[in-house]
């Protein structure tokens, strides 16, 4: 008996296994076309990998022509697209992976950015960063193993910020008849970027670009204390102390003015990446102001006031026949630039 059934056994299996793949060959030749698709993707990654661009796009579009539902695979080709400036084709995939997975962050991310900064199309952008927030993502906390509620979180941050970049292009874009309702975006884009600061705590971007909306609408004291909370994070960024200064020189705050765009032209002298307009144009600008507060009186009266003021108690070392300042020195410095000159005029009128 056990002889008959081994001889059996296989024959069996052999009409079983035939039996499903003829009842479920449609299931089989999807699996193999998934398989070869995921294959052709692979390869296309190894493409990429290699700079080698054709190739890469050659392999991504044979394999999603096999397997579609490849979200990943959309993505990575709408970032191939994004970068080499093709942005419809970078929107066709990144659509792609949000139909394949509509739960797919970093595709609607993606999606919402190049409609906003490259295509202008900012009503679509903010539709999907509006959307990011209330995906539901499962939160996984293992302590001392894994945790990514830090990302969750940071995603959400930077769906507001991107909306709130959305919003304050949408105000600048405005055609003169729509001017009116500049105001309102700006507006729109404050409240988005207060959203981001309650998922991502210090970052510069944040409070330098609300401080910017603050400015455009002429809320002065909220966009001096957003440059001063920027300045803070970042001191050594020459964006936040022009800005600054810029704001303090309109409101008449000429000494103020003038150390922060001091600090910015410092930073800007040397920033290797900066041009030769902005560095002239920062200079200019710190002559006028300079000039205006040595003819006021406010400049007559500190000078009668002011006591000389002391030499740093400092130690220099000779680096190449050149004198260098140590640690103490450089701590110093970077102490300086992180001091807002304005906090204490916002703050007050802030108390008021």
């Amino acid at each position: 008996m056990r002889r008959f059934f081994r001889k059996i056994f296989p024959l069996l299996f052999i009409l079983i296994f035939a039996a499903v793949g003829y009842f479920y060959q449609d299931w089989f030749k999807e699996q193999y076309r998934h398989a070869k698709g995921t294959y052709y993707i692979y390869k296309g990654d190894q493409a990429y990998a290699a700079d080698n661009m054709g190739k890469t796009l050659d392999y991504y579009l044979a394999g999603l022509d096999l397997y579609p539902q490849h979200y990943e695979a959309w993505f990575n080709l709408g970032n191939i697209y994004a970068v080499h400036e093709d942005y419809y084709s970078a929107v066709d995939a990144y659509e792609h992976a949000i139909k394949a997975n509509p739960n797919f962050v970093m595709a609607r991310m993606n999606l919402g950015i190049v409609y906003s900064e490259d295509l202008g199309f900012f009503d679509d952008a903010i539709e999907q960063f509006d959307i990011v927030p209330t995906i539901k993502l499962f939160k996984l906390w293992i302590p001392f193993v894994y945790s990514n509620i830090k990302s969750v979180d940071t995603n959400r941050g930077f769906a507001f910020f991107n909306k709130g970049v959305a919003f304050r292009q949408k105000a600048l874009y405005l055609p003169l008849e729509k001017q009116y309702l500049a105001y309102e975006y700006l507006g729109e884009a404050i409240k988005a970027y207060t959203g981001a600061t309650k998922f991502i705590k210090k970052s510069y971007d944040i409070y330098y670009n609300r401080a910017v909306a603050h400015h455009l609408r002429g809320e002065y004291r909220e966009a001096g204390l957003d440059y001063c909370k920027a300045i803070d994070i970042e001191p050594m960024n020459f964006e936040g102390h022009y800005n600054l200064a810029v704001l303090l020189r309109g409101l008449h705050r000429d000494r103020e003015s003038i150390a922060e765009l001091e600090k910015a032209a410092i930073l800007i002298s040397e920033n290797p990446s900066s041009s030769t307009v902005q560095t002239t144009y920062i200079f200019n600008l710190l002559n006028e102001v300079t000039r205006r507060f040595i003819t006021s009186e406010e400049y007559y009266t500190e000078k009668l006031t002011d006591e000389p003021i002391g030499s740093l108690n400092n130690s220099y070392t000779y680096v190449n026949g050149k004198i260098v300042a140590d640690d103490e020195f450089d701590k110093a410095m970077y102490n300086n630039f992180k001091t807002c000159a304005g906090f204490s005029y916002f703050n007050e009128e802030d108390e008021e």
